[in-house]
């Protein structure tokens, strides 16, 4: 079976041999250097067997990380399942950016954690970290790679478009949330659009702020004095997400490019 060749049916070559390195290391524990002495082709029956079905399913176009369970974040293996986004590699610039603004042992809340990547990754580090997510099963995920990494993390059920009340304060309010207008799905890869959770996506076409600005009201009041936002954007709506946050009070509001040079990051200091 020439895995690279077939899965080159629905990816390009880079990423075809890519997906393939991975399934080798993460499920076979066969690194890049072996599969170039050829031990891939030395699998166990059994093996073969298992790789034919995860060939199956990528082959349907199910997203890679899901059909192992598993995906990279900075550095370390998070469970994933079809309840949570899978981690980018672009949202790791967000780890960075409040490490710059506020470094650990400070106080931090993750809003829409998803497979908790964030908010463990921060908590390793040294961060007290909180965490909200809607989703039942996303905070199960998220509680399972909390378990596994030994973070401490206060994860708990939390709407953010109708927050409960509460006088707590954080030093940084960080998120990743829902920012994809639903006109742009026509130009999504099919295998993000078909498999991962368009709660985690989408927003509507006429309201395509609409969970930044409710996470920017609530930071507003529940960022401790200098505390700072960290905030994940679309990349059409840098400069409507930094007057956003303008409106609502924060100041020295900027925005970041990630490595493809398109605003991926608002940050902005509550006075």
């Amino acid at each position: 079976m020439n895995c690279v060749k077939e899965l080159q049916q629905l990816y390009s070559a880079g990423e075809a041999r890519a997906i393939y390195r991975m399934v080798m290391e993460l499920r076979f524990g066969l690194s890049h250097t072996d599969v170039l002495l050829g031990k891939d082709t030395e699998l166990s029956a059994n093996d073969r067997a298992e790789l034919e079905i995860i060939m199956q399913r990528l082959l349907r176009g199910e997203p890679v990380q899901y059909v192992l369970g598993k995906a990279e974040f900075c550095g370390r293996t998070f469970r994933v399942t079809p309840d949570v986004l899978i981690p980018r590699p672009e949202t790791e610039g967000l780890i960075t950016a409040a490490m710059r603004c506020c470094p650990p042992p400070a106080r931090v809340l993750d809003i829409g954690t998803g497979s908790g990547c964030i908010a463990i990754s921060l908590a390793v580090k040294g961060y007290h970290s909180t965490a909200f997510d809607i989703s039942d099963e996303a905070l199960k995920i998220a509680r399972f790679n909390a378990a596994r990494w030994h973070a401490e993390v206060d994860f708990r059920h939390e709407d953010i478009l109708h927050p409960t009340s509460t006088n707590e304060q954080w030093d940084i309010i960080i998120s990743n949330p829902p920012y994809i207008c639903k006109h742009e799905a026509d130009g999504m890869e099919p295998n993000v659009l078909n498999h991962e959770p368009h709660t985690a996506l989408f927003v509507p076409d006429n309201d395509p702020l609409l969970f930044h600005r409710a996470i920017s009201r609530y930071a507003s009041g529940h960022l401790s004095a200098g505390g700072w936002l960290v905030l994940e954007i679309n990349r059409a709506f840098g400069a409507e997400t930094c007057c956003l946050l303008e409106r609502e009070g924060f100041v020295e509001v900027t925005r970041h490019k990630d490595e493809a040079q398109n605003d991926r990051i608002v940050l902005g200091r509550k006075a």
